[in-house]
């Protein structure tokens, strides 16, 4: 098996060789959340420094991790951005095909917001409330000891002081690291609020995931893609509709959307950062080590990205919505970007 590696990716550091000229511009993809502040980061860049601004697409989190371990050389991309840690099968996936050293840079923290135009209603959402809401099954007692398909039609219907309206809740594909966070943060929250289901994640790993993970499929969630801001314009058209979003699309777009409280708490940078707002997730970037050196450049974005001047406390990141890390985590993260440090799971 070591040989089969070694094969591996000695044919790709070959194709590599003899290809490197082939570009000199840094290809990144990954998360819809990431990129605008890996856009401020690369138009930066491409003004400040000698090197070409680097192109940037918008693929998700997990079809840029797809792109990215994919193999090694100019057909392959350099970075991917990710609104939720890269996972150990996709670690896996990058080895078989050569992708054998990477480094990860966490770059901050975003909170996962429930918005709404600002016409629409103010609720103040429980997690068990997105949890009955959005499940494809839900509880029919008071501990989950059965489960029926879900019958919530009104959001009044799951609890009388929530508005009047039909559930209509516009989010991102499974591709997305935003819909991996809110099912595992916002949805798994609240079906574990309830004994016997919370029970099963020691008895009934799979059953429970099944459960808590489960989104509904009759049209109360519509999977809008990876386009935030199309999800803005459509709240604003449906006053009654919700969508689901990282914080800094928020951020940008306060004059016609605003945030649902959770569990008391509206989405604030001082609440996230501070950890009250309990939909919040860590952000990172993903560099393939074995481009670096031969990508003109790709070592000093990484340094241009984890420099105080952009993800410290007052960096420009700050301004488009990133919630920075706490002085200690930056000067980790940033020692670490600049050695690019393998990735150790």
């Amino acid at each position: 098996m070591a040989y089969k590696s070694l094969l591996v990716a000695a044919a790709a550091v070959a194709v590599f060789a003899g290809s490197a000229q082939a570009r000199d511009q840094i290809r990144i993809v990954g998360s819809s959340t990431v990129f605008p502040f890996a856009t401020a980061v690369a138009e930066n860049f491409g003004k400040t420094t000698k090197f070409k601004t680097p192109v940037i697409e918008s693929t998700g989190s997990g079809g840029g991790l797809k792109l990215f371990c994919a193999g090694v050389g100019v057909g392959h991309p350099d970075v991917t951005n990710a609104s939720r840690r890269i996972k150990k099968s996709e670690v896996d996936r990058c080895a078989r095909n050569g992708v054998e050293k990477i480094t990860e840079v966490k770059v901050g923290f975003d909170g996962i917001v429930l918005a709404n135009a600002k016409a629409g209603p103010k609720p103040d959402f429980s997690l068990r409330h997105v949890f009955l809401a959005l499940a494809r099954q839900v509880p029919a007692d008071k501990d989950g000891s059965k489960l029926i398909p879900n019958p919530y039609k009104m959001w009044s219907d799951i609890d009388a002081s929530l508005p009047k309206v039909k559930i209509e809740v516009l989010g991102p594909p499974p591709t997305s690291g935003t819909r991996d966070a809110f099912v595992e943060l916002a949805m798994e929250g609240g079906c574990k609020t309830f004994k016997a289901i919370k029970a099963m994640r020691k008895t009934a790993k799979k059953k429970y995931k099944a459960i808590c993970h489960g989104i509904r499929e009759d049209g109360a969630f519509v999977e809008a893609g990876e386009n935030d801001n199309l999800i803005v314009q459509k709240l604003v058209a449906n006053p009654s509709a919700f969508g689901i979003f990282g914080f800094s699309f928020l951020d940008q777009n306060t004059d016609s959307v605003t945030g649902s409280k959770i569990n008391g708490t509206p989405p604030t940078f001082e609440n996230i950062s501070s950890g009250k707002y309990k939909i919040s997730r860590s952000l990172f970037f993903y560099v393939k080590n074995a481009h670096a050196g031969v990508i003109p450049g790709l070592k000093e974005y990484v340094a241009s990205f984890a420099n105080e001047k952009a993800f410290g406390p007052d960096g420009y990141l700050v301004d488009k919505g990133l919630i920075p890390l706490s002085d200690a985590e930056r000067k980790k993260v940033r020692a670490a970007a600049r050695a690019l440090s393998p990735l150790s799971m």
